[in-house]
């Protein structure tokens, strides 16, 4: 199924409006409790197309489209879209904020007891979760964009008295996750001899090389990127001295909440007092990914053309860039180690600090491993190995192959792979949290390095690979009743799934809503160029420009000038094969061979006049 990201899009916000709007006015829903993370994401298949697309703006009424307009008809008229979504947002601020009205970023019914005999408390619903965290991030900069334009577009009184409460709460909402994700992030380190090291050791060796060799190996690779966490890192993290020990291995990442005992960030911006941590110091996988998608849209082209950090959040933004990169080269190491196969091609993937192992980590890692690539434009070498995993991620996921009676890999997709959530036990009973969305992880990872991909072979891979993810992606949509056109109906490919009660999921249309995002930003990008073609192309102009010349030396007896109107033609196709010559090698040789047809058509005439006369 070829995916066509505007179309697919202009549904998805269709079903969006039918589900969420009733006679025009928005309809949060009960279930389970409200989650900061679910309402965000929600709110994120609205606003992160309309920021990130101009076709799909609603900030200016007078520039709205109307297939848009048309897609959103339950929402409202086009001049009603933008207050309606000022509403929405102001909302979203003050429900999801405590009572001393900072920032709250609740995981609510997204945490699930690791104890079916107890639930959870009301405090352990409360708990900021580092999806929150990165989710707010990108909301508020959606929305600040959004208010940038939207509030010289607007006189009425009271909507700008509501914008300016939404912009200084959105402001204060992202200074607070920005100082969350700085307190969330941490560095593990422990002893060779230690489980953890083991295992490590062991995933790094593959069988194939002792654990001592592994040590030394580890040691020279990450020297100079253990030097920068130990003598960088000032803001919200505690580098233990033992990591300035050669002799310990390390991992890096975020926790899946604030870490417990992690020293508040100084900052001027009144974000209110920071809660205590909880969360054990470990890295997680599935976090630290999360994490680093919501930073990088901290340094977007958008946030820095439209200057929407002030002062204190680029000071925030350095340092958690600093962790940014260092967490990329660091996990990248860690995928390519060694001078034979790579571990990450050894499939599934298995945690250290939580010692499971999943398809889902696997991709958790060659996720982090895509945006390293983008970030220092990778080798052909490495993004051919980095197609083979994710085609086999998807044979394994039974998403480009045929599920089998029993098949475990079922668990991939429903329930989803469960996350134990260390440290929350101090507080209650253990929590988990569930990780479903492995199919739309998988479709976006694959767009992203089709993107960054000028291999036509490894393109054309990915490419195909996308689209049969996609087919399956799609097919998921709930067909009837209220989320009707949105995710997840994992029966409608899985027929043996166990049934399972679950709210509409925002998780997953929120990631699908990316894919549709980053696939634009594919097709917009220009065409691989065929050094091929290019050859041919310049060949092909040469013999094109001879003709020409040749052909307009000879005379014409013809009275309606449709000879010279025929060459004019020919000359401007010329030029526009020169001038795309570079950047489209196959157009140009179309079009040069469409004028070696018309030069040849005159010829033919002129010679069948001369043998008649």
């Amino acid at each position: 199924m070829q995916i066509k990201p505007r179309q697919h899009l202009l549904d998805i916000w269709q079903a969006i409006a039918r589900h969420s709007f009733e006679d025009g006015e928005w309809e949060w829903g009960e279930w389970g409790g409200r989650s900061s993370v679910a309402d965000a994401e929600r709110l994120l298949c609205l606003m992160y197309p309309a920021t990130e697309i101009p076709a799909f703006r609603l900030d200016d009424p007078d520039t709205t489209e109307r297939d848009v307009q048309t897609a959103l008809k339950n929402v409202g008229g086009r001049l009603e879209i933008p207050g309606k979504l000022v509403t929405l947002l102001a909302e979203f601020m003050r429900t999801h904020a405590a009572d001393d009205k900072r920032p709250s970023f609740s995981g609510g019914y997204y945490f699930i007891s690791g104890d079916p005999e107890r639930d959870l408390t009301p405090e352990q619903r409360e708990l900021g979760v580092v999806d929150a965290f990165s989710m707010s991030i990108t909301l508020s900069l959606a929305t600040l964009g959004f208010l940038k334009v939207y509030e010289t577009r607007t006189r009425r009184a009271e909507v700008r008295a509501l914008i300016d409460e939404l912009k200084a709460a959105t402001e204060v909402r992202l200074t607070a996750a920005m100082v969350s994700l700085l307190r969330s992030f941490t560095v593990n380190v422990f002893d060779p001899e230690e489980p953890q090291g083991r295992t490590l050791g062991k995933l790094l060796g593959q069988g194939q090389v002792s654990e001592r060799v592994v040590l030394q190996q580890f040691q020279r690779r990450f020297k100079a990127l253990r030097a920068t966490v130990s003598e960088s890192f000032t803001l919200g993290v505690d580098v233990a001295d033992r990591l300035k020990d050669d002799n310990q291995l390390f991992e890096i990442g975020w926790a899946w909440s604030l870490v417990k005992d992690a020293p508040p960030v100084e900052t001027v911006e009144p974000i209110g007092p920071q809660p205590d941590g909880v969360a054990d110091p470990i890295p997680y996988l599935y976090f630290t990914v999360v994490a680093l998608d919501g930073i990088q849209d901290l340094f977007s082209d958008r946030t820095l053309t439209l200057g929407l950090l002030n002062t204190e959040q680029q000071r925030l933004a350095e340092a958690l860039r600093l962790r940014w990169e260092v967490t990329q080269q660091y996990w990248s190491g860690i995928a390519r180690f060694g001078e034979g196969s790579w571990p990450l091609e050894d499939i599934p993937w298995r945690t250290t600090g939580q010692r499971l192992e999943s398809e889902y980590f696997s991709l958790s890692v060659a996720a982090i491993l895509v945006q390293d690539l983008v970030r220092r434009r990778a080798t052909d070498d490495d993004l051919t190995r980095t197609v083979g995993i994710m085609e086999r991620l998807a044979e394994r996921g039974r998403i480009t192959s045929r599920m089998t009676q029993n098949d475990s890999a079922i668990g991939l997709h429903q329930p989803g792979v469960r996350l134990p959530l260390q440290g929350s036990q101090r507080i209650g009973p253990p929590m988990e949290w569930t990780m479903g969305d492995f199919s739309a992880q998988l479709l976006k990872r694959s767009i992203q390095l089709c993107a960054l991909s000028r291999n036509i072979s490894a393109h054309d891979r990915l490419l195909r690979l996308a689209e049969r993810i996609f087919d399956h992606v799609w097919t998921r949509r709930i067909r009837t009743g209220e989320g009707a056109g949105l995710w997840d109906h994992i029966q409608a490919v899985y027929p043996e799934a166990p049934p399972y009660e679950a709210p509409l999921s925002w998780n997953i249309t929120e990631r699908v809503t990316e894919c549709m995002v980053a696939a634009r930003q594919l097709y917009t990008q220009p065409p691989i160029r065929s050094s091929e073609l290019a050859t041919l192309a310049a060949a092909l102009l040469s013999e094109a420009t001879h003709l020409l010349g040749n052909e307009q030396l000879e005379p014409t007896s013809l009275a309606d000038g449709s000879h010279g109107i025929a060459l004019k033609s020919v000359e401007v196709k010329l030029r526009r094969a020169r001038l795309i010559l570079d950047d489209q090698p196959g157009t140009a040789v179309a079009l040069t061979l469409d004028v070696l047809g018309e030069l040849d058509t005159l010829a033919l005439a002129r010679h069948t006049a001369s043998r008649g006369v």
